[in-house]
Protein backbone atom coordinates (compact mmCIF):
# COMPACT_ATOMS: atom_id res chain seq x y z
CA UNK A 1 0.00 0.00 0.00
CA UNK A 2 1.05 3.66 -0.99
CA UNK A 3 3.10 5.29 2.11
CA UNK A 4 0.65 8.36 0.79
CA UNK A 5 -2.51 6.54 1.56
CA UNK A 6 -4.47 8.51 4.28
CA UNK A 7 -4.90 5.59 6.76
CA UNK A 8 -3.40 5.34 11.05
CA UNK A 9 -0.04 4.11 10.03
CA UNK A 10 0.62 6.33 7.18
CA UNK A 11 -0.23 8.94 9.89
CA UNK A 12 1.04 7.88 12.85
CA UNK A 13 4.87 7.89 10.88
CA UNK A 14 3.94 11.34 11.08
CA UNK A 15 5.19 12.20 14.51
CA UNK A 16 3.18 13.91 17.31
CA UNK A 17 4.47 17.18 16.82
CA UNK A 18 3.71 17.30 12.85
CA UNK A 19 0.39 15.84 13.52
CA UNK A 20 -0.51 18.38 16.30
CA UNK A 21 0.41 21.38 13.41
CA UNK A 22 -1.36 20.10 11.22
CA UNK A 23 -4.82 19.76 13.63
CA UNK A 24 -4.15 23.05 14.26
CA UNK A 25 -4.10 24.29 10.78
CA UNK A 26 -7.31 22.58 9.50
CA UNK A 27 -9.29 23.92 12.32
CA UNK A 28 -8.46 27.41 11.77
CA UNK A 29 -11.68 28.70 10.29
CA UNK A 30 -13.84 25.43 12.09
CA UNK A 31 -15.76 25.92 14.81
CA UNK A 32 -17.03 21.73 14.43
CA UNK A 33 -13.16 20.62 14.55
CA UNK A 34 -12.20 23.20 17.44
CA UNK A 35 -15.13 21.83 19.80
CA UNK A 36 -13.90 18.32 19.03
CA UNK A 37 -10.37 18.95 19.59
CA UNK A 38 -11.16 20.57 23.02
CA UNK A 39 -13.12 17.72 24.07
CA UNK A 40 -10.35 15.63 23.45
CA UNK A 41 -7.92 17.34 25.12
CA UNK A 42 -10.92 17.44 28.29
CA UNK A 43 -10.84 13.50 27.86
CA UNK A 44 -7.05 13.37 28.50
CA UNK A 45 -7.47 15.25 31.72
CA UNK A 46 -10.04 13.52 32.99
CA UNK A 47 -13.56 12.27 32.62
CA UNK A 48 -15.14 14.93 35.09
CA UNK A 49 -13.88 17.84 32.97
CA UNK A 50 -14.72 16.24 30.03
CA UNK A 51 -18.44 15.85 31.59
CA UNK A 52 -17.74 19.50 32.28
CA UNK A 53 -17.21 20.93 28.91
CA UNK A 54 -20.03 18.44 27.74
CA UNK A 55 -22.81 20.22 30.13
CA UNK A 56 -21.61 23.58 28.99
CA UNK A 57 -22.47 22.47 25.54
CA UNK A 58 -25.50 21.47 26.21
CA UNK A 59 -26.49 24.09 27.71
CA UNK A 60 -25.64 25.89 24.55
CA UNK A 61 -27.75 24.14 22.21
CA UNK A 62 -30.79 24.54 24.32
CA UNK A 63 -30.24 28.35 24.96
CA UNK A 64 -29.85 28.55 20.60
CA UNK A 65 -33.08 29.59 18.87
CA UNK A 66 -31.60 30.49 15.39
CA UNK A 67 -33.29 28.13 12.84
CA UNK A 68 -31.30 25.88 11.26
CA UNK A 69 -31.63 25.51 7.48
CA UNK A 70 -30.39 22.79 5.30
CA UNK A 71 -27.07 23.96 4.85
CA UNK A 72 -26.37 23.88 8.43
CA UNK A 73 -28.50 20.40 9.17
CA UNK A 74 -25.38 18.13 8.97
CA UNK A 75 -22.99 20.34 11.46
CA UNK A 76 -25.77 20.20 13.92
CA UNK A 77 -26.20 16.22 13.75
CA UNK A 78 -22.68 15.63 13.41
CA UNK A 79 -22.71 18.10 16.46
CA UNK A 80 -24.97 16.30 18.41
CA UNK A 81 -23.67 12.80 17.54
CA UNK A 82 -20.38 14.28 18.83
CA UNK A 83 -21.62 15.04 22.38
CA UNK A 84 -23.36 11.60 22.69
CA UNK A 85 -20.18 9.75 21.64
CA UNK A 86 -18.59 11.69 24.55
CA UNK A 87 -21.09 10.71 26.95
CA UNK A 88 -21.59 6.78 26.40
CA UNK A 89 -17.87 5.80 24.55
CA UNK A 90 -15.46 8.56 26.67
CA UNK A 91 -17.06 9.61 30.33
CA UNK A 92 -19.42 6.17 30.45
CA UNK A 93 -16.76 4.03 31.03
CA UNK A 94 -15.51 5.66 34.16
CA UNK A 95 -18.28 7.72 35.42
CA UNK A 96 -21.58 5.45 34.13
CA UNK A 97 -23.65 7.68 36.96
CA UNK A 98 -22.64 10.99 35.56
CA UNK A 99 -22.69 9.92 31.72
CA UNK A 100 -26.43 9.09 32.63
CA UNK A 101 -27.84 12.68 33.85
CA UNK A 102 -25.61 13.67 30.90
CA UNK A 103 -27.26 11.35 28.16
CA UNK A 104 -30.50 12.53 30.27
CA UNK A 105 -30.22 16.44 29.54
CA UNK A 106 -29.23 15.46 26.32
CA UNK A 107 -32.49 13.91 25.45
CA UNK A 108 -34.26 16.82 27.08
CA UNK A 109 -32.73 18.70 24.17
CA UNK A 110 -35.04 16.75 21.80
CA UNK A 111 -38.02 19.78 21.69
CA UNK A 112 -36.18 22.80 21.55
CA UNK A 113 -34.36 21.16 18.64
CA UNK A 114 -37.06 20.18 16.49
CA UNK A 115 -38.55 23.56 16.93
CA UNK A 116 -35.65 25.04 15.04
CA UNK A 117 -35.06 22.03 12.75
CA UNK A 118 -37.44 21.01 9.68
CA UNK A 119 -36.74 17.14 10.05
CA UNK A 120 -38.60 16.14 7.18
CA UNK A 121 -36.19 13.70 6.62
CA UNK A 122 -36.20 12.22 9.84
CA UNK A 123 -32.20 12.30 10.33
CA UNK A 124 -32.13 15.05 13.35
CA UNK A 125 -34.84 12.63 15.06
CA UNK A 126 -32.55 9.41 14.12
CA UNK A 127 -30.15 10.80 16.30
CA UNK A 128 -32.25 11.17 19.50
CA UNK A 129 -33.79 7.89 18.93
CA UNK A 130 -30.13 6.06 19.32
CA UNK A 131 -29.47 8.38 22.13
CA UNK A 132 -32.11 7.17 24.10
CA UNK A 133 -31.23 3.03 23.45
CA UNK A 134 -28.14 4.16 25.11
CA UNK A 135 -29.39 4.06 28.49
CA UNK A 136 -29.64 0.21 28.74
CA UNK A 137 -26.17 -0.31 28.28
CA UNK A 138 -25.51 2.70 31.27
CA UNK A 139 -28.43 2.56 33.42
CA UNK A 140 -26.82 -1.01 35.29
CA UNK A 141 -23.63 0.49 35.82
CA UNK A 142 -24.85 3.86 37.57
CA UNK A 143 -25.31 4.33 41.10
CA UNK A 144 -29.11 6.06 41.64
CA UNK A 145 -31.32 6.02 44.28
CA UNK A 146 -34.38 3.84 42.53
CA UNK A 147 -37.46 6.21 43.88
CA UNK A 148 -35.33 9.28 42.44
CA UNK A 149 -35.43 7.58 39.74
CA UNK A 150 -38.97 6.33 39.48
CA UNK A 151 -39.47 10.05 39.84
CA UNK A 152 -37.55 11.42 37.30
CA UNK A 153 -38.99 9.19 34.58
CA UNK A 154 -42.78 10.16 35.67
CA UNK A 155 -42.15 13.27 35.22
CA UNK A 156 -40.21 13.00 31.78
CA UNK A 157 -43.23 10.83 30.12
CA UNK A 158 -45.31 13.43 31.57
CA UNK A 159 -43.53 15.90 29.54
CA UNK A 160 -43.48 13.70 26.80
CA UNK A 161 -44.51 15.97 23.80
CA UNK A 162 -42.33 14.73 20.97
CA UNK A 163 -41.74 11.07 22.33
CA UNK A 164 -38.42 11.76 23.26
CA UNK A 165 -38.60 9.66 26.22
CA UNK A 166 -40.69 6.90 24.54
CA UNK A 167 -39.70 3.12 25.73
CA UNK A 168 -37.67 5.15 28.84
CA UNK A 169 -39.38 2.18 31.43
CA UNK A 170 -38.17 -0.56 29.43
CA UNK A 171 -34.74 0.57 29.10
CA UNK A 172 -33.71 1.69 32.75
CA UNK A 173 -36.11 -1.43 34.22
CA UNK A 174 -33.13 -2.99 35.19
CA UNK A 175 -32.16 0.32 36.76
CA UNK A 176 -35.13 1.06 38.73
CA UNK A 177 -35.20 -2.76 40.01
CA UNK A 178 -38.94 -3.71 41.95
CA UNK A 179 -38.53 -1.00 44.12
CA UNK A 180 -38.12 1.67 41.54
CA UNK A 181 -40.80 0.15 39.42
CA UNK A 182 -43.40 0.14 42.34
CA UNK A 183 -42.89 3.60 42.79
CA UNK A 184 -43.23 4.39 39.40
CA UNK A 185 -46.54 2.62 39.48
CA UNK A 186 -47.40 4.20 42.71
CA UNK A 187 -46.91 7.71 40.76
CA UNK A 188 -49.01 6.79 37.89
CA UNK A 189 -51.91 5.14 40.07
CA UNK A 190 -51.78 8.30 41.97
CA UNK A 191 -52.18 10.48 38.84
CA UNK A 192 -55.55 8.43 37.74
CA UNK A 193 -57.17 9.56 40.51
CA UNK A 194 -56.31 13.03 39.83
CA UNK A 195 -58.78 15.14 37.42
CA UNK A 196 -57.92 15.40 34.31
CA UNK A 197 -56.73 19.50 33.94
CA UNK A 198 -56.52 20.92 30.69
CA UNK A 199 -53.29 22.17 29.24
CA UNK A 200 -52.79 25.79 29.23
CA UNK A 201 -50.89 25.66 25.96
CA UNK A 202 -53.48 24.00 24.41
CA UNK A 203 -54.39 26.77 21.86
CA UNK A 204 -57.90 27.89 21.00
CA UNK A 205 -57.65 27.07 17.50
CA UNK A 206 -57.24 23.34 18.66
CA UNK A 207 -59.67 23.57 20.89
CA UNK A 208 -61.88 24.82 18.18
CA UNK A 209 -61.23 21.70 16.00
CA UNK A 210 -62.07 19.10 18.33
CA UNK A 211 -65.63 21.06 19.09
CA UNK A 212 -66.12 20.76 15.41
CA UNK A 213 -65.31 17.03 15.71
CA UNK A 214 -67.48 16.74 18.76
CA UNK A 215 -64.61 15.39 21.21
CA UNK A 216 -63.10 18.40 22.67
CA UNK A 217 -64.89 16.93 25.78
CA UNK A 218 -62.76 14.13 25.86
CA UNK A 219 -59.81 14.88 24.25
CA UNK A 220 -57.68 15.66 27.56
CA UNK A 221 -59.26 12.95 29.56
CA UNK A 222 -58.19 10.16 26.81
CA UNK A 223 -54.62 11.69 26.73
CA UNK A 224 -54.38 10.86 30.34
CA UNK A 225 -56.03 7.70 29.83
CA UNK A 226 -53.37 6.87 27.35
CA UNK A 227 -50.29 7.64 28.88
CA UNK A 228 -51.17 5.88 32.13
CA UNK A 229 -52.15 2.89 30.17
CA UNK A 230 -48.76 3.12 28.33
CA UNK A 231 -46.81 3.12 31.13
CA UNK A 232 -48.54 0.80 33.50
CA UNK A 233 -48.35 -1.84 30.43
CA UNK A 234 -44.69 -0.92 30.41
CA UNK A 235 -44.49 -1.29 33.99
CA UNK A 236 -46.04 -4.95 33.68
CA UNK A 237 -43.59 -5.99 30.74
CA UNK A 238 -40.85 -4.72 32.51
CA UNK A 239 -42.09 -6.79 36.00
CA UNK A 240 -43.25 -9.95 33.36
CA UNK A 241 -46.92 -9.54 34.51
CA UNK A 242 -48.56 -10.53 31.50
CA UNK A 243 -52.21 -10.25 33.43
CA UNK A 244 -51.29 -7.04 34.45
CA UNK A 245 -50.40 -6.00 30.63
CA UNK A 246 -53.49 -7.20 29.49
CA UNK A 247 -55.77 -5.81 32.26
CA UNK A 248 -55.06 -1.96 30.91
CA UNK A 249 -57.62 -2.95 27.93
CA UNK A 250 -60.62 -2.23 27.99
CA UNK A 251 -63.02 -3.81 26.27
CA UNK A 252 -63.91 -1.73 23.56
CA UNK A 253 -59.89 -2.31 22.88
CA UNK A 254 -60.38 -6.26 23.06
CA UNK A 255 -62.50 -5.98 20.40
CA UNK A 256 -60.21 -4.65 17.95
CA UNK A 257 -58.17 -7.62 15.64
CA UNK A 258 -54.78 -6.28 16.35
CA UNK A 259 -55.41 -5.85 20.36
CA UNK A 260 -57.37 -9.08 20.46
CA UNK A 261 -54.61 -10.40 18.54
CA UNK A 262 -51.65 -9.10 20.61
CA UNK A 263 -53.59 -10.05 23.79
CA UNK A 264 -54.36 -14.04 22.46
CA UNK A 265 -50.40 -14.30 22.01
CA UNK A 266 -49.48 -13.17 24.99
CA UNK A 267 -52.05 -15.72 26.55
CA UNK A 268 -50.76 -18.23 24.08
CA UNK A 269 -47.33 -17.73 25.28
CA UNK A 270 -48.75 -18.81 29.01
CA UNK A 271 -49.94 -21.98 27.62
CA UNK A 272 -53.71 -20.75 27.71
CA UNK A 273 -54.73 -21.46 24.12
CA UNK A 274 -58.75 -21.56 25.37
CA UNK A 275 -59.01 -18.40 26.82
CA UNK A 276 -56.96 -17.33 23.32
CA UNK A 277 -59.11 -18.55 21.68
CA UNK A 278 -62.03 -16.78 23.38
CA UNK A 279 -60.46 -13.35 23.08
CA UNK A 280 -59.55 -13.66 19.38
CA UNK A 281 -63.45 -14.93 18.69
CA UNK A 282 -64.68 -12.28 20.84
CA UNK A 283 -63.19 -9.53 18.73
CA UNK A 284 -65.19 -7.44 15.88
CA UNK A 285 -64.30 -8.76 12.72
CA UNK A 286 -66.95 -6.91 10.62
CA UNK A 287 -65.75 -4.30 8.30
CA UNK A 288 -61.92 -4.13 10.16
CA UNK A 289 -59.33 -4.91 7.37
CA UNK A 290 -56.50 -3.35 10.12
CA UNK A 291 -55.15 -5.80 11.73
CA UNK A 292 -56.95 -8.55 10.22
CA UNK A 293 -53.71 -10.88 9.21
CA UNK A 294 -52.30 -10.68 13.12
CA UNK A 295 -55.74 -11.98 13.82
CA UNK A 296 -55.57 -14.40 11.54
CA UNK A 297 -51.98 -15.34 12.47
CA UNK A 298 -52.65 -15.54 16.53
CA UNK A 299 -56.32 -17.74 15.52
CA UNK A 300 -54.07 -20.22 13.62
CA UNK A 301 -51.92 -20.30 16.31
CA UNK A 302 -54.50 -20.95 18.82
CA UNK A 303 -55.62 -23.63 17.20
CA UNK A 304 -52.08 -25.32 16.69
CA UNK A 305 -51.80 -25.24 19.99
CA UNK A 306 -55.57 -26.89 20.69
CA UNK A 307 -54.50 -29.45 17.70
CA UNK A 308 -57.41 -28.82 15.38
CA UNK A 309 -55.33 -29.47 12.52
CA UNK A 310 -57.72 -30.30 10.38
CA UNK A 311 -59.60 -26.29 11.04
CA UNK A 312 -56.37 -24.78 10.83
CA UNK A 313 -56.03 -26.06 7.17
CA UNK A 314 -59.71 -24.93 6.41
CA UNK A 315 -58.81 -21.65 7.89
CA UNK A 316 -55.58 -21.31 5.67
CA UNK A 317 -57.25 -22.19 2.12
CA UNK A 318 -60.56 -19.71 3.42
CA UNK A 319 -57.90 -17.19 4.19
CA UNK A 320 -55.65 -17.46 1.10
CA UNK A 321 -58.66 -17.89 -1.09
CA UNK A 322 -59.81 -13.96 0.29
CA UNK A 323 -56.25 -12.64 0.79
CA UNK A 324 -53.86 -14.78 -1.87
CA UNK A 325 -51.57 -14.47 1.09
CA UNK A 326 -48.55 -16.53 -0.13
CA UNK A 327 -47.30 -17.67 3.65
CA UNK A 328 -50.69 -18.47 3.94
CA UNK A 329 -50.43 -20.77 1.03
CA UNK A 330 -47.14 -21.92 1.56
CA UNK A 331 -48.38 -23.23 5.50
CA UNK A 332 -51.07 -24.73 3.79
CA UNK A 333 -48.98 -27.15 1.54
CA UNK A 334 -46.29 -27.88 4.12
CA UNK A 335 -49.07 -30.50 5.54
CA UNK A 336 -50.49 -32.18 2.57
CA UNK A 337 -49.32 -35.29 1.78
CA UNK A 338 -46.91 -35.75 -1.12
CA UNK A 339 -48.50 -35.12 -4.41
CA UNK A 340 -51.41 -33.61 -2.64
CA UNK A 341 -49.98 -30.79 -2.39
CA UNK A 342 -48.79 -30.03 -6.04
CA UNK A 343 -53.00 -30.50 -7.11
CA UNK A 344 -53.24 -27.86 -4.24
CA UNK A 345 -50.81 -25.72 -5.71
CA UNK A 346 -52.23 -25.75 -9.28
CA UNK A 347 -55.59 -24.97 -8.00
CA UNK A 348 -54.18 -22.33 -6.11
CA UNK A 349 -53.14 -20.61 -9.01
CA UNK A 350 -56.16 -21.03 -11.02
CA UNK A 351 -57.87 -19.34 -8.27
CA UNK A 352 -55.40 -16.15 -8.53
CA UNK A 353 -55.60 -15.80 -12.24
CA UNK A 354 -59.26 -15.53 -12.04
CA UNK A 355 -58.65 -13.33 -8.43
CA UNK A 356 -61.08 -10.34 -9.03
CA UNK A 357 -58.24 -7.77 -7.84
CA UNK A 358 -55.89 -8.38 -10.54
CA UNK A 359 -52.59 -6.76 -8.65
CA UNK A 360 -53.29 -8.42 -5.84
CA UNK A 361 -52.76 -11.59 -7.85
CA UNK A 362 -49.87 -9.93 -9.52
CA UNK A 363 -48.15 -10.12 -6.37
CA UNK A 364 -49.13 -13.14 -5.31
CA UNK A 365 -47.33 -14.71 -8.65
CA UNK A 366 -44.23 -12.44 -8.08
CA UNK A 367 -43.95 -13.48 -4.49
CA UNK A 368 -44.33 -16.73 -4.75
CA UNK A 369 -42.37 -16.77 -7.52
CA UNK A 370 -44.50 -18.02 -10.68
CA UNK A 371 -43.45 -15.65 -13.66
CA UNK A 372 -45.12 -17.83 -16.29
CA UNK A 373 -47.81 -17.13 -14.54
CA UNK A 374 -47.76 -13.37 -13.98
CA UNK A 375 -46.97 -13.00 -17.60
CA UNK A 376 -50.21 -14.90 -18.36
CA UNK A 377 -52.41 -13.07 -15.55
CA UNK A 378 -51.00 -9.82 -17.28
CA UNK A 379 -51.61 -10.40 -20.85
CA UNK A 380 -55.35 -12.35 -20.30
CA UNK A 381 -56.23 -9.14 -18.02
CA UNK A 382 -54.57 -6.20 -20.10
CA UNK A 383 -57.22 -4.30 -19.73
CA UNK A 384 -57.57 -3.80 -16.29
CA UNK A 385 -54.02 -2.92 -15.29
CA UNK A 386 -54.03 0.73 -12.95
CA UNK A 387 -51.24 2.46 -14.52
CA UNK A 388 -51.16 4.54 -11.53
CA UNK A 389 -50.10 1.55 -9.03
CA UNK A 390 -46.20 2.06 -9.95
CA UNK A 391 -44.56 0.56 -6.43
CA UNK A 392 -46.55 -2.84 -8.01
CA UNK A 393 -45.93 -2.58 -12.15
CA UNK A 394 -42.35 -1.01 -11.92
CA UNK A 395 -40.42 -4.07 -9.92
CA UNK A 396 -42.85 -6.49 -11.83
CA UNK A 397 -41.70 -5.37 -15.47
CA UNK A 398 -38.00 -5.83 -13.94
CA UNK A 399 -38.65 -8.90 -12.67
CA UNK A 400 -40.57 -10.13 -16.30
CA UNK A 401 -38.54 -8.34 -18.62
CA UNK A 402 -35.40 -11.00 -19.55
CA UNK A 403 -38.01 -14.11 -20.10
CA UNK A 404 -41.17 -12.45 -20.24
CA UNK A 405 -40.83 -9.45 -22.57
CA UNK A 406 -44.16 -8.99 -23.51
CA UNK A 407 -45.40 -8.55 -20.54
CA UNK A 408 -43.07 -6.30 -18.91
CA UNK A 409 -43.71 -4.21 -21.53
CA UNK A 410 -47.68 -4.22 -20.86
CA UNK A 411 -46.86 -3.17 -17.37
CA UNK A 412 -44.69 -0.06 -19.15
CA UNK A 413 -47.36 0.85 -21.12
CA UNK A 414 -49.95 0.81 -18.32
CA UNK A 415 -48.20 3.34 -16.48
CA UNK A 416 -47.21 5.67 -19.07
CA UNK A 417 -50.34 5.56 -20.75
CA UNK A 418 -51.74 6.59 -17.08
CA UNK A 419 -49.08 9.25 -16.73
CA UNK A 420 -49.69 10.83 -20.18
CA UNK A 421 -53.36 10.26 -20.21
CA UNK A 422 -53.85 11.73 -16.14
CA UNK A 423 -51.47 15.12 -17.21
CA UNK A 424 -49.09 13.68 -14.12
CA UNK A 425 -46.23 15.69 -15.32
CA UNK A 426 -44.32 14.56 -12.15
CA UNK A 427 -44.21 10.97 -14.03
CA UNK A 428 -43.20 11.76 -17.25
CA UNK A 429 -39.45 11.60 -16.79
CA UNK A 430 -40.28 8.03 -15.62
CA UNK A 431 -42.88 7.64 -18.11
CA UNK A 432 -39.75 8.26 -20.82
CA UNK A 433 -37.52 5.87 -19.58
CA UNK A 434 -40.28 3.34 -19.54
CA UNK A 435 -41.02 3.87 -23.41
CA UNK A 436 -36.93 3.52 -23.83
CA UNK A 437 -37.43 0.08 -21.93
CA UNK A 438 -40.54 -1.35 -24.34
CA UNK A 439 -38.19 -0.43 -27.32
CA UNK A 440 -35.13 -1.67 -25.95
CA UNK A 441 -37.18 -5.51 -25.11
CA UNK A 442 -38.88 -4.39 -28.42
CA UNK A 443 -36.17 -7.38 -30.29
CA UNK A 444 -36.74 -9.71 -27.55
CA UNK A 445 -40.71 -10.30 -28.91
CA UNK A 446 -40.91 -12.30 -32.15
CA UNK A 447 -44.75 -12.06 -32.17
CA UNK A 448 -47.30 -9.04 -30.18
CA UNK A 449 -50.22 -11.02 -30.79
CA UNK A 450 -53.25 -8.82 -30.50
CA UNK A 451 -51.09 -6.09 -28.77
CA UNK A 452 -49.99 -3.74 -30.69
CA UNK A 453 -46.23 -3.27 -31.58
CA UNK A 454 -43.63 -1.25 -30.26
CA UNK A 455 -43.69 1.40 -33.58
CA UNK A 456 -47.89 1.11 -33.74
CA UNK A 457 -47.99 1.85 -30.21
CA UNK A 458 -45.12 4.79 -30.42
CA UNK A 459 -47.26 6.09 -33.31
CA UNK A 460 -50.96 5.82 -31.60
CA UNK A 461 -48.41 7.65 -28.53
CA UNK A 462 -47.60 10.32 -30.70
CA UNK A 463 -51.03 10.87 -31.63
CA UNK A 464 -53.27 11.03 -28.88
CA UNK A 465 -50.54 12.97 -26.83
CA UNK A 466 -48.67 14.99 -29.37
CA UNK A 467 -48.82 18.09 -27.07
CA UNK A 468 -47.27 16.74 -24.21
CA UNK A 469 -43.99 18.59 -25.45
CA UNK A 470 -42.42 17.64 -21.91
CA UNK A 471 -42.55 14.55 -22.13
CA UNK A 472 -41.50 13.81 -25.52
CA UNK A 473 -38.50 16.12 -24.78
CA UNK A 474 -37.46 12.94 -22.36
CA UNK A 475 -37.45 10.67 -24.90
CA UNK A 476 -34.22 9.73 -27.10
Amino acid sequence: MSKKTLNKDNLTALGAERLADLLLEVSTGSADIKRRLRLELSHNVGPTELARDVRKRLVSIRKSTSFVGWRKRKSLIKDLNTQVDMITEKIAPEAPTEALDLLWQFIELAPSVYERVDDSRGDVGDVFRAAVLRFEDIGPRAVLDPMALASRVWDALRDNGYGEFDGIIGLLAPTLGEDGLQALKDLVEAYREMPAEASQDDHEALRFLRDLRGDSGNYVSDQKDRLIKMCLQEIAEAQGDTDAYIAQYSAHDLARPDIAAEVAQLLLSQGEAKEALKTLTEADLCGRAFGQKDWDVAYIACLIALDRIDEVQSYRWERFSKTLNPDLLRDYLKVLPDFDDIEAEDKAKALALDFENLHLALIFFLDWPDLTCAARLIESRSEELDGDLYHILTPGAEALREKHPLAAVLLWRAMIDHALTEGRSTRYGHAADHLMDCAAVDDMISDYGAFASHLSYLEDLRTRHDRKTSFWQRVH
